[in-house]
């Protein structure tokens, strides 16, 4: 970073910041020796931020409250975020029903887009309302749809009117947690520059929460599914910001795929964030979370898993649902395992059919083996 630049971070910390950045809290030593130590999780704001060690990302078409469910029944204390829900949506579009989930779903963050101060607080009252435990603004997507609304990724270039939204969204927070998720920066900025400066700007307005997806976000010329591949991960960057800003809870996101990696990576940083593996793979990313990322005893085997949805999947047929709204988000549940081929075959085919029932979970979980540990 050059020097300049380093001294306009810093002088913004200094200016907009009441407190030192090297200081740790105790109310965050408190955070660290719970997770040390395994406590449950329960509802509060300290409880989110520990439940902030290990979080499954916000998708869009995928972290819907089926898939949030289900995720929820391997772990009972990884933090879950909805899809991005826009704050016109909600104000204008009055799509309220966006905004609903099972109680069972906590701790869970909602993730809105928007970039109308006034519209987000509005969203935010809305949020609170229903209970969330959190609300994030999206400050990562790429997508031309979000980019001609003003928000998601393009922000990285507004940190100004980032802190007047998340200003904005904290008065009418009522307490709940107010955070950002974020990229490294956009298109040709130098991230060494502006991301601290957009840490130092935005946490200056009140958040001391940050998700860091640690890719530049291309706005022209990559698709939002290239804008997850292509452009390189820079972790030692994301490390670094955990050095300047030691009293933020800093999670970094992009490209982690296991535990292990998790694991290695809460040794420097304060949360991990794990998105396409935790869906595609979510038996190997949380059915043994509990245990290792916060010391946890309890832990579920996957055939239990498939059981208890059984009966969720029942109410949701006498609702009027459709099977395959549930099934879609299973396919994964034995990823890697002998007769997973076979499982995600039989929900695949069987459940668009009209007369589809939980008979069919029972019929494609006949074709995984259990575990000699499953069996026990």
């Amino acid at each position: 970073m050059r020097g300049g630049a380093t001294f306009r971070v810093w002088c913004n910390i200094l200016l907009h910041q009441g407190q030192k950045w090297g200081q740790t809290g105790p109310k965050q030593r408190k955070t660290e020796q719970m997770a040390e130590q395994g406590t449950p999780i329960k509802q509060g704001k300290s409880d989110v931020a520990r439940a902030a060690r290990l979080s499954v990302a916000p998708m869009m078409d995928w972290s819907d409250r089926h898939c949030r469910y289900f995720h929820r029944l391997m772990s009972a204390r990884v933090l879950l975020y909805t899809e991005m829900v826009t704050a016109p949506a909600l104000v204008r579009g009055g799509a309220l029903h966006l905004l609903d989930y099972n109680t069972e779903e906590h701790p869970l963050a909602v993730q809105l887009g928007g970039a109308d101060p006034r519209e987000l607080a509005q969203a935010t009252r809305l949020c609170v309302e229903r209970g969330y435990d959190e609300v994030n603004l999206n400050v990562g997507c790429p997508s031309d749809r979000v980019q001609s609304g003003t928000f998601g990724a393009v922000l990285m270039t507004q940190p100004g009117l980032v802190a007047d939204c998340v200003s904005a969204m904290k008065d009418a927070a009522q307490g709940i947690d107010i955070t950002v998720k974020c990229r490294i920066g956009v298109d040709d900025q130098n991230a060494a520059e502006v991301l601290p400066d957009f840490l130092s700007r935005v946490g200056a307005a009140g958040v001391d929460r940050f998700t860091i997806h640690a890719r530049k976000a291309w706005l022209k010329g990559l698709s939002p599914k290239e804008n997850r591949d292509i452009p390189p991960l820079e972790y030692p960057l994301v490390h670094q910001m955990k050095s300047f800003f030691p009293s933020l809870h800093l999670s970094i996101n992009g490209g982690i795929a296991s535990l292990d990696t998790a694991k290695e990576q809460l040794e420097i940083m304060d949360g991990v964030m794990i998105g396409r593996a935790a869906y595609h793979q979510p038996a190997d990313i949380l059915l043994d979370a509990d245990r290792r990322i916060f010391g946890a005893l309890d832990a579920k085997c996957a055939h239990q898993v498939a059981e208890e949805m059984i009966p969720y999947i029942e109410r949701h047929l006498a609702d009027g649902g459709r099977m395959h709204s549930i099934t879609r988000h299973m396919l994964g549940l034995f990823a890697g395992r002998p007769g997973a081929r076979a499982w995600r075959r039989v929900l695949s085919e069987g459940a668009s059919k009209s007369d589809a029932g939980v008979a069919l979970v029972r019929e494609a979980l006949s074709h995984v083996p259990e575990t000699e540990q499953e069996a026990l």
